[in-house]
């Protein structure tokens, strides 16, 4: 029978919170890490470490299954489950020690667990064979699936508040530069319609995707929902689609870059900048991700800046053009079909970034208050996204530059300094988000032609025919050279395609639309056995959107 999926989530424990700032960084560099890893599988990265929890799982459930129920236990008393899965599970950046994990023949002796009126450790449980024979139960009772099934809900590190910030952070990026064009392309009427229709569907694809992952303890990336979804032959089609939309991430950045600091430094072209940075962005590919988790840091605090820049800019100045106060010309409607198609991408390319949902789902404290959080997260997102594409589109009408950030440079009359100091942060953001955004693409690559070090152990089937080739060559050379010409062909195609908003439309209609609302959509159908007719509605619309937009793109 095909597994199903929840329907909702319990809403029944109050979320955490924190407000310490060392917890909400180190909350946030957690989940940069898990973006590395989204492309891969639990199951590829670290094989002992399942293997190994699987043993101990069943050493657990061998000795509940054993205890002892007597009249005197009322029917709502549960067993400690949290002893079923007592070890920690180990990051992406960080080498698995199978020595740091309790073995069944650590437990020790408890004296009545139930009878006490206290819960159990699991240093305290009793192996099943070692209970005296005048201790052997007169009743037993098989552990319950509801308390089995809690395991399954077993929550992470970060709060609530701690997720919301990570998931917004991560939806809020270089996609808001075209979101004034989007709206001069596609109108006031169908642009407002379409950011709010994208924010919507988002935001569902992004809950199925946590409740596929609710249901299974294995599951913990990504890749692992294709795999479930659609079998072990489709982990190399998810790859890769997910490798093209990185890389077109990385030739956005590298594009942005170079745009950016023809701005503030005009004594140079873009295209010559772009091939100066590499002298920066080569180096920090091989950058260990604890450091390039601090640096990306950088991209939400250029966010913050860009965004506060527009507004001060159009309420600071009172004659057009680039003025809040006397708009530009503007229109109500579409003007242009194949415009509208590119918009489809423009205001799609915001709203990426699942790949690492699942595991910002498995790695909040209480996972029944993901769906409330991922609606606020959304719902910040697609206002913010909103704010901007109408004020810049507001600001400079249908002459909008396919960077905002173009515009409030180039107009007279706004605060200079305020204004540059948002391009520079935009300048490093792009330079250090390169190495973080293109890890999940290096690792896959790494993998697929078995290069990988660890803690990524085992080598994908895909990878079993340039396996010898990697073991008979100096595996660091392999990496350099790797890492260093995925940087150099990003950088080529950046100069070849050099308008941003030609990159982004495809990133937005293809890779986003692909990754984002069809694959998962599928996925649950695959899982159910079934396709409602939502969801059927939803697909046929992101078909349209993708194609029509893919082609206006390339056109």
């Amino acid at each position: 029978m095909a597994a199903t999926l929840p329907v909702d989530f319990p809403t029944s424990v109050s979320p955490a919170s924190s407000t310490r700032f060392g917890d909400i960084v180190a909350s946030y560099r957690r989940a940069q890490t898990f973006l590395s890893g989204s492309n891969i599988t639990t199951h590829d990265a670290f094989p002992d470490y399942l293997e190994r929890r699987d043993e101990e799982r069943d050493a657990a459930r061998e000795y509940e299954d054993s205890i002892e129920i007597t009249a005197a236990i009322e029917p709502r008393d549960e067993l400690n489950i949290s002893c079923i899965s007592p070890f920690v599970e180990p990051l992406w950046d960080e080498e698995f020690q199978p020595s740091s994990m309790p073995n069944a023949s650590s437990i020790t002796n408890e004296q009545t667990p139930l009878l006490t009126g206290r819960r159990a450790s699991c240093r305290e449980l009793p192996h099943p064979q070692t209970i005296p024979e005048h201790r052997k139960p007169a009743v037993t009772r098989r552990l319950s699936q509801r308390a089995l099934d809690r395991e399954y809900h077993r929550g992470g590190n970060s709060t609530y508040r701690q997720t919301l910030f990570n998931s917004t952070a991560i939806l809020l990026g270089i996609g808001m530069l075209s979101e004034p064009l989007a709206f001069a392309y596609a109108g006031w009427a169908m642009g407002t319609v379409l950011i709010v229709l994208y924010g919507f569907i988002t935001c569902y694809t992004a809950k199925i995707l946590a409740r596929i992952i609710a249901v299974d303890p294995t599951l913990r990336t990504y890749a692992d929902i294709g795999q479930k979804a659609f079998g072990r032959r489709s982990t190399m089609f998810t790859g890769l689609l997910f490798c093209l939309e990185v890389f077109a991430v990385s030739v956005v950045l590298v594009t942005l870059y170079g745009d950016s600091m023809h701005l503030v430094m005009p004594g140079f072209s873009s295209t010559q900048y772009k091939f100066f940075g590499l002298l920066i962005i080569i180096p920090t590919v091989f950058m260990p991700l604890s450091v390039l988790s601090y640096a990306s840091i950088l991209g939400i605090l250029s966010t913050i800046l860009i965004i506060a820049c527009i507004f001060i800019d159009g309420l600071s100045k009172h004659e057009a053009p680039g003025s809040l106060w006397q708009p530009a010309a503007t229109d109500w409607g579409v003007k242009d079909a194949n415009k509208l198609g590119v918009a489809f991408g423009l205001f799609m390319a915001g709203f990426g970034g699942h790949g690492v949902i699942p595991s910002l789902a498995r790695d909040m404290i209480d996972p029944s208050w993901f769906d409330h959080m991922i609606n606020r997260a959304f719902a910040v997102a697609t206002v913010i996204y909103g704010m901007i594409g109408g004020a810049g589109y507001l600001m400079f009408g249908k002459t909008v530059s396919e960077e905002v950030t173009n515009d409030i440079l180039a107009t007279p009359g706004y605060n200079d300094f305020l204004n540059k100091l948002a391009v520079w942060m935009l300048v490093l953001a792009t330079l250090t988000k390169f190495a973080l955004c293109t890890r999940p693409l290096n690792v896959t690559l790494e993998i697929w032609f078995g290069i990988d070090k660890p803690p990524l152990r085992s080598v994908s089937p895909t990878t079993k025919s340039t396996a010898a080739l990697a073991t008979s060559i100096n595996r660091p050379f392999m990496l350099f050279v790797e890492r260093v010409a995925l940087v150099l062909l990003a950088a080529s195609v950046s100069v070849l395609v050099p308008e941003f908003s030609t990159v982004m439309a495809i990133l937005g209609s293809f890779s986003t639309f692909v990754l984002c609302v069809i694959w998962p959509i599928c996925a649950k159908a695959a899982i159910q056995g079934r396709c409602s007719w939502y969801d059927g509605i939803l697909l046929g619309m992101s078909a349209v959107f993708t194609v029509w937009g893919t082609i206006a793109a390339f056109g």
